[in-house]
Parts: C-alpha cells; structure tokens; sequence
C-alpha cells in the first residue's frame, strides 16, 4: 500500500504544470521574449504563423535561452525583467552573440 501511495505522489509531481520564460532567436536576427506553460508546443506554434504578432512575418524561430518556474507569476515576472534588457545582455543572458 505504502509503495502505491509513494508512485501516485511521484505521478502528481511529473504532472506538475511547468512555466518557462523563452528566448526566440528570428530570421532577422533579432530576439523575442515570451513565456508559456507548455514550450514545446508554444515554439510549434510561432514556426506555424499562430504564435506573437511580431514572430509571424519573422519566421522561422529558433530557441535559444529557457528558464523554469513554479509560478505563471514568476515567469511572467522574469519576461518583463529580460525584456527591459539591452540586446548585449540578451546575448550576454544566452551565452551567445549573434552577429
């Protein structure tokens, strides 16, 4: 009994919803900061013309920086910090300069 109770825990916590700050790098080279629950789905759907007005006309995208949150707060907090940042610490933040 003991050992049912424990994977029933184990399952709630892999059903945990995740939220994720994202980092897109566009066709243009230029950067688009959002965030989402679900980030596989939500980069599916910018590459399909569903996603951010600014992502539609600067396809195709690519992910290049992803952080992890409890909270939709927390993540939707550390959008709006990156998104004050300069593309320098954009780059900086994503271990990479683009060119």
């Amino acid at each position: 009994m003991k050992n049912d109770q424990n994977e029933n825990d184990l399952n709630k916590n892999e059903q945990k919803v995740r939220n994720y700050t994202y980092i897109l790098r566009c066709s243009d080279n230029t950067l688009y900061t959002g965030w989402t629950n679900h980030l596989e789905e939500r980069i599916k759907t910018h590459n399909a013309g569903h996603g951010a007005k600014y992502t539609r006309s600067r396809l195709p995208v690519e992910l290049v920086y992803s952080e992890t949150f409890e909270t939709k707060q927390e993540a939707m907090r550390r959008e709006a910090q990156i998104k004050r940042m300069t593309r320098k610490e954009k780059e900086k933040l994503c271990g990479m300069n683009f060119l």
